[in-house]
């Protein structure tokens, strides 16, 4: 058997002309190959993410060999999107694009260079704040707490705090509106700022106007390691944490999921510049200071190791709906899901679950060490 397996070509292998086997065997093997065939042929679907071989140009049009699935074209709208990448593509370069349509009445798989072309900016976004690159960019706008940036496409915010002194609104009694006239007289000028903060997922970027060099930087973060615990003055805050300055020439960011261990959501309510703080370095990369404020706080999770076990009935308030479900907090620091799936539609969710309101739930999962915890509302007894 195995010798004569040996002397089948690949041809006769696809062309199913192999007879030698016995039936059953040579089915499975027929089997097998219709399988690796066919998923070799199967056109990705719309939103996958594909790499090919340029092809040529088109008029308004780009063409990319993606291998035995077909050929795709970039063409229309998404041609002009993204004219000032694909006109330095050359025959031969391979691209990344986004399948956002099946075969055309042409034969071609659609394709966008979008979502491709944005995860390149952000990671050179990424590498920008290791080099501290300097960019020169125009003000857009203004608010209560900046100035709003356009690097690349993407949208981002300098804290009046990163403004070097010679911009920074100075307005004796602190009135958010004199504040906001003398931002907006920055409009339309140009600042050279770096980029000293990242967050992709939420599509955000932070600039900073106060530019050391390098190894002046460098020199100042050596003086500090991981541990060292830290009093420091809150100098600007926006949705994703609060930037805490160490010293003259260095500050840190406090992100949001460091500031406690029970749910926050809203900063503003529970810090304002130049407030003191005391922090904890948990993490110096790249030319950055992470910092934790829930990280001097004990651990809930700790405690409710022995104080809770899958399958117990607790009480519990509702504190946050997202996509998946509603968030429930069974005591400070300790919350858990419940999960939509329980009532087929958000808004039964919403009707059967209230916020604020507290109610009886089974606890379904419970992984304190990996702080994780599931619940159920239809579980529980009625009584």
């Amino acid at each position: 058997m195995t010798n004569q397996l040996l002397d089948v070509t690949a041809d006769e292998a696809l062309s199913g002309e192999v007879n030698s086997a016995p039936d059953n065997e040579n089915k499975g093997a027929e089997t097998l190959m219709d399988i690796v065939v066919k998923d070799s042929l199967t056109p990705p679907t719309p939103g996958k993410l594909v790499e090919g071989t340029v092809i040529g140009h088109g008029k308004l049009s780009l063409f990319i060999d993606l291998g035995p699935v077909g050929t795709g074209i970039i063409f229309g709208k998404e041609y002009l999107n993204a004219r000032d990448v694909i006109r330095k593509t050359n025959p031969g370069d391979q691209i990344s694009a986004k399948v956002i349509a099946g075969e055309n009445e042409d034969g071609y798989i659609e394709l966008s260079l979008q979502e491709a072309r944005q995860a390149a900016v952000w990671k050179e976004a990424d590498e920008a704040i290791k080099t501290h690159e300097q960019y020169e960019l125009n003000v857009k706008e203004a608010n209560k707490g900046g100035l709003i940036l356009d690097w690349k496409g993407i949208v981002g915010f300098l804290p009046a705090s990163q403004l070097k002194s010679e911009h920074y609104p100075r307005v004796d009694d602190g009135d958010k509106d004199k504040i906001m006239n003398e931002l907006k007289n920055l409009i339309g000028t140009k600042l050279m700022v770096s980029i000293i903060a990242v967050d992709s997922k939420e599509g955000k970027l932070i600039f900073s106007e106060k530019n050391g060099s390098q190894k002046e930087r460098q020199d100042i973060i050596d003086k500090y390691k991981v541990g060292d615990v830290l009093e420091g003055e809150v100098t600007g805050i926006v949705d994703f944490g609060v930037f805490v300055k160490i010293e003259d020439g260095l500050e840190g960011l406090v992100h949001i999921s460091e500031i406690d261990w029970a749910l926050v959501e809203n900063l503003r309510t529970r810090y304002k510049t130049g407030d003191r703080v005391t922090v904890k370095i948990i993490e110096i990369k790249e030319g950055r200071i992470s910092l934790s404020i829930k990280a001097l706080k004990e651990n809930p999770w700790k405690t409710a190791e022995g104080k809770y076990k899958k399958g117990e009935k607790v009480s519990g308030v509702v504190i946050k709906y997202n996509k998946h479900g509603a968030l429930v907090s069974i005591e400070e620091g300790i919350s858990g899901l419940v999960h939509i799936s329980e009532f087929g539609a958000e808004d039964k969710l919403r009707e059967a679950l209230a916020l604020g309101k507290s109610y009886p739930f089974t606890i379904t999962l419970f992984e304190p060490k990996e702080q994780r915890m599931t619940l159920s509302f239809k579980e529980v007894e009625v009584k």
